[in-house]
C-alpha cells in the first residue's frame, strides 16, 4: 500500500466517517468541500482500489466502496512521516510550533493537559 495523496485523504476521511458508499455519495460529499467532476471522483476511487487504499463490492449494477486501510494506523504513519521530515523527529517542536502559530482555547489547553497527565500516569 502506498501513502495516500491529499485528494485521496479527503475520500478516505469521507469513507472513515460514513462507512460504505457509492461513488455518487462520495462525490456529493466531496463537492461540498471543493469543485470536482464526477468522473474525477470515480477515477480517483478506482485508482485507490488499485493502490490498496479502498476496496469495493458489487451491489446490483453499481459498486459500494469502503476503506481497505485503518484510519488510526494511516494517520499515525502520516503524522510520524511529517514529524520526521519537518521537525527532525521532535514531537515537542511540532507542538511548540503549533501553539506558537495558533490561538489555543482554554478548553483545548485543559484537554491537552488532561491527556498529558494520563500519559504520565501510565509510566
Amino acid at each position: 500500500m502506498s501513502n495516500p495523496t491529499q485528494a485521496e485523504l479527503e475520500i478516505l476521511n469521507i469513507l472513515w466517517e460514513s462507512g460504505e458508499l457509492r461513488v455518487q455519495d462520495v462525490h456529493e460529499k466531496l463537492s461540498s468541500i471543493r469543485t470536482i467532476g464526477y468522473t474525477t471522483t470515480l477515477k480517483s476511487m478506482q485508482v485507490m482500489v488499485q493502490k490498496g487504499l479502498l476496496d469495493r463490492r458489487l451491489d446490483g449494477r453499481s459498486h459500494i466502496y469502503f476503506t481497505a486501510i485503518q484510519e488510526t494506523t494511516t494517520k499515525n504513519k502520516l503524522l510520524s512521516r511529517f514529524v520526521d521530515n519537518t521537525f527532525r523527529g521532535s514531537s515537542s517542536k511540532l507542538v511548540m510550533q503549533l501553539f506558537g502559530n495558533n490561538s489555543v482555547s482554554k478548553k483545548e489547553v485543559d484537554e491537552i493537559r488532561s491527556f498529558l497527565d494520563n500519559l504520565e500516569d501510565k509510566e
